[in-house]
């Protein structure tokens, strides 16, 4: 699938931990229905085989809608379930290095907590940045904090779209306004909601409202 900036304007993260007694299949496609434009599958303690599966299930239901799937971490398993991307941290494996495997049709996200990490991602060959957290993550209770100001410096350092990330609700997104972002991804605020779909399409609206 060919990336377009406009596939970060609400980027679900998804959590099944955050599930209120539906199935993950189901709420990613309640998230669909109320305006997410990409979803990252994330699971950290299943094995690849695992994660390749829930996979497949997942680009059924995206593709059938049109929103890309992007895997967390794990290029190996994206590409052989044959999502549309993958997203990495400081940490994975370098964006270049995917890059040359992957090819150019392969969407690559980086995570950007620094202007050198952004200009760094930028020139390894990555499509977007992941920038955050803007606010404390109930996910990421140990993430670096980036305030206003820095999600500012890194979008402006950069000609890549920028999605932000972390503790980001349709009350609070609004501090962010005008920051360059071209998105926000959330991972609670959507898969934790009672009702997914009123949740996203909430979302979504302020997103709008704010970029």
């Amino acid at each position: 699938m060919k990336f377009d900036k406009k596939q970060l304007l609400l980027y679900a993260v998804t959590e099944r931990s955050c599930l209120r007694g539906i199935s993950l299949e189901e709420a990613v496609e309640q998230a669909i229905l109320g305006g997410v434009t990409c979803v990252q599958l994330r699971e950290k303690n299943i094995s690849q085989d695992e994660l390749i599966g829930k996979a497949k299930k997942l680009l059924v239901i995206c593709h059938k809608h049109g929103v890309p799937l992007i895997i967390n971490d794990d290029y190996e398993a994206a590409l052989k379930s044959g999502a549309d991307g993958v997203h990495v941290g400081i940490e994975d494996a370098p964006v270049k290095e995917i890059r040359r495997i992957a090819g150019e049709s392969f969407i690559i996200g980086a995570t950007a907590k620094t202007v050198e990490q952004a200009k760094l991602a930028e020139a390894s060959g990555a499509d977007y940045l992941g920038v955050g957290a803007v606010f404390p993550s109930p996910t990421k209770t140990n993430a670096i904090r980036i305030t206003p100001q820095q999600l500012s410096e890194i979008c402006g350092s950069v000609a890549l779209p920028a999605v932000a990330i972390g503790g980001i609700t349709a009350e609070n997104v609004h501090e962010i306004k005008g920051c360059g972002h071209s998105g926000i991804a959330v991972v609670s605020a959507i898969f934790g909601a009672e009702d997914v779909k009123a949740a996203a399409q909430k979302l979504c609206t302020a997103a709008e409202e704010t970029i």
